[in-house]
């Protein structure tokens, strides 16, 4: 018997690479997405819409259109039973859940408990796998001391952030403080239910189908705007510091741990100490692949906006022998060619 997989969001980035992923297994899947990202972010154009129709193309994926805050949809989309479950669906945008705090946690926190009580009652052995992120550590990030450099700023005395940095006593944004109540809600279920259940705290993801907004997917953000001449503001100086992960590794580390003999997990990831880029390293990227750049202004900090922020993997990597293949030069190179061939929707 075909095993069953069920994505939430997944005409997301994140979703939709991981639900192509196990289609090309041979997976039984099921997508379940409610396509609001557009207008979540006011965007006047299609975009998770082009991954919903991607997805059409495998017969071993079924689409659902549904919310994971309604019961009766979750309901449909696990059936009769799943064997692995990758929510995905989530608020994304830090802006956002400042602007919208009750609609950030009725989609996050709610959404995920409400995933996770479904899963319990119809399938209570399926591994749940929780897209969380590194916002959950807030400001405690902040507290780890810095060089600065002429582009970037660095970490003084670690190489990244392990699990065990304090997620406590320091601001984190509603967006951070509803993906910790989901992601504490996981590691829960797996400590009272007996589930299987991991957290992958998420460093910055990219790939391409992703449609970037200045909100959130800055990567993907950067490139289309490079390539269409929009404006890019960059809040802060530019000097901060993300360490990039490309989405197809980010799901091979998901299936590593389904098929694990590991009962929970909670794990750092992203592309670590080597793979890392400053928002300036990354437009002088940008200006050597385009040979110019859009107009570039510079605006006030954002809340809680970390500074540096490199996941420690060794423990991903320990556990699950996991490490991250692409680097960040294919990495973007992959997003410039698909977003050149799909220009129309931006």
């Amino acid at each position: 018997m075909k095993q069953r997989v069920l994505v939430t969001g997944g005409a997301g980035l994140v979703g939709s690479h991981t639900a192509e992923f196990y289609a090309k297994k041979g997976f039984k899947v099921t997508v379940l997405d409610n396509l609001m990202r557009s207008t979540l972010f006011g965007y006047d154009k299609k975009s998770v819409e082009y991954n919903w129709k991607y997805l059409s193309k495998y017969r071993n994926i079924t689409r659902i259109k549904g919310d994971v805050r309604n019961t009766s949809q979750v309901y449909r989309a696990i059936g009769k039973g799943v064997d692995i479950v990758i929510h995905t669906a989530a608020q994304p945008g830090v802006p956002s859940s400042v602007r919208e705090p009750r609609d950030d946690f009725d989609i996050n926190a709610f959404g995920t408990l409400n995933v996770l009580e479904a899963l319990r009652k119809k399938s209570p052995k399926a591994c749940f796998i929780y897209c969380s992120t590194n916002k959950v550590y807030g400001e405690n990030v902040d507290k780890i001391k810095l060089k600065e450099f002429k582009t970037r700023y660095a970490f003084k005395e670690v190489d990244g952030v392990s699990e065990s940095m304090s997620i406590d006593h320091c601001g984190h944004t509603p967006y951070g403080a509803s993906k910790y109540v989901g992601d504490i809600y996981v590691q829960e279920y797996a400590y009272i239910y007996g589930m299987k259940t991991a957290v992958f705290r998420m460093s910055c993801i990219y790939g391409t189908r992703q449609f970037g907004f200045e909100d959130q997917g800055w990567v993907a953000w950067f490139i289309i705007a490079a390539l269409t001449g929009k404006p890019i503001t960059i809040y802060g100086n530019g000097k901060q510091v993300r360490d990039l992960l490309y989405v197809d590794d980010l799901v091979k580390a998901y299936d590593l741990f389904a098929r694990s003999k590991l009962r929970q997990g909670v794990f750092n990831i992203g592309g670590g100490k080597n793979k890392t880029i400053s928002l300036l390293e990354f437009l002088d990227v940008l200006n050597k692949i385009f040979g110019k750049l859009p107009k570039i202004t510079f605006s006030n900090w954002r809340p809680s906006d970390q500074k540096v922020y490199i996941s420690d993997i060794r423990k991903i990597k320990g556990k699950l022998k996991w490490t991250p293949k692409v680097s960040v030069r294919q990495g973007i190179e992959r997003i410039v060619e698909w977003a050149r061939n799909n220009r129309y929707y931006f």
